[in-house]
């Protein structure tokens, strides 16, 4: 089962290397890692997703609330939270395709940032499951390049995760 973490930790040197750490130490592989600073310029957020089973995690978060630099752990419940993550897919597109191309885009809603000759870039922030929908589209083009950042995470309505 995946799980989301999300890790309030101070903003300093080597923080990330001791958190990333941890799961290797304990084979444990991380599917998508984003880090990015907070309101509080001396807090970064980590949001972390993982395969595992519910001992593994319950472990993790046990360990990771060890760590000195960590603040504050919390695990996302499914269905509470809202996740994205961006991403850039370059397309193989000669002229007679550009409209199909162009139509799909239009219909995931997509944004068109780079128009080549023989290519389209397209720029696409949504959950984990569209970006394979769209990918999946656009595959028998001809996928020439493809970038994905980390999933980030919130929870949904007034809960907050704070130091």
């Amino acid at each position: 089962m995946k799980y989301t973490l999300s890790v309030l930790v101070e903003n300093q040197a080597g923080v990330l290397s001791k958190v990333s750490g941890l799961f290797s130490r304990r084979g444990f592989n991380i599917d998508s890692l984003a880090v990015g600073v907070t309101a509080d310029p001396t807090v970064s957020r980590i949001t972390i997703v993982a395969n595992g089973d519910e001992y593994v995690v319950e472990q993790l978060e046990k360990q990771l609330n060890k760590l000195i630099p960590v603040i504050k752990v919390k695990r996302l419940i499914e269905g509470e939270f809202i996740s994205r993550e961006l991403c850039l897919i370059k397309v193989h597109c000669p002229a007679a395709k550009r409209f199909e191309i162009l139509k799909i885009a239009e219909l995931m809603q997509a944004k068109v940032v780079d128009v080549a000759t023989t290519t389209v870039t397209l720029e696409y922030c949504e959950t984990v499951e569209k970006i394979a929908t769209l990918t999946d589209l656009v595959k028998p083009y001809g996928i020439r390049e493809i970038v994905r950042t980390g999933t980030i995470a919130i929870d949904k309505g007034k809960t907050a995760v704070q130091a």
